[in-house]
């Protein structure tokens, strides 16, 4: 006997969350930042990524929390699981390794991304402006800078690394 419109379950929803999710990662990771990089001067990539980040992270934050609630669950009749559905079933022990730790790792590197990384690096951004205001040269001209221009691109560049390197645990995470 049917239980109803699918409209009225979670699969759906499940779906267009996962989707959104791998759709963005995938994108920009691979398609948007790589030709706005190639097309762009400096000064106008930094503005689009600036303008991009805080809706990216969100995503990255917000979908692992959709995917948890519309959880569908599911029954093995072979191996005797049924699991339930929503927050239940991804905290259902049968799910602990293939639901609930990429779920939290997604939102746990979404929100370090969203809530310290990007604040912190637009931050540095910042001072890099005024820094190259007072030597006279851009932060990615080549080599020589001041002392203080070396010390933020070292800086930038820690960060950058960390949070690129959180986009991959994330993005490997959902698939």
């Amino acid at each position: 006997m049917s239980e109803g419109p699918i409209l009225f379950s979670p699969a759906p929803y499940h779906i267009l969350s996962y989707g959104t999710l791998l759709g963005t990662q995938v994108f920009h990771t691979f398609i948007n930042s790589v030709a706005s990089f190639k097309v762009l001067e400096r000064p106008q990539f930094a503005i689009l990524q600036r303008a991009v980040f805080p809706s990216y992270f969100g995503i990255q934050a917000a979908a692992p929390v959709l995917l948890a609630l519309t959880y569908p669950g599911r029954t093995n009749i072979l191996r005797g699981i049924d699991t339930p559905s929503s927050l239940a079933g991804v905290f259902h022990s049968s799910n602990r390794w293939g639901v609930l730790v990429p779920l939290g790792t997604i939102l746990a590197t979404g929100l370090v991304n969203l809530t310290y990384l990007l604040p912190e690096t637009n931050k540095i951004t910042a001072l890099r402006r005024q820094q190259e205001k007072k030597d006279g040269k851009a932060s990615y001209d080549a080599a020589p800078h001041s002392k203080d221009m070396a010390a933020l691109n070292k800086k930038f560049g820690q960060l950058h690394g960390i949070s690129s390197l959180l986009n991959l645990v994330s993005s490997t995470s959902s698939h």
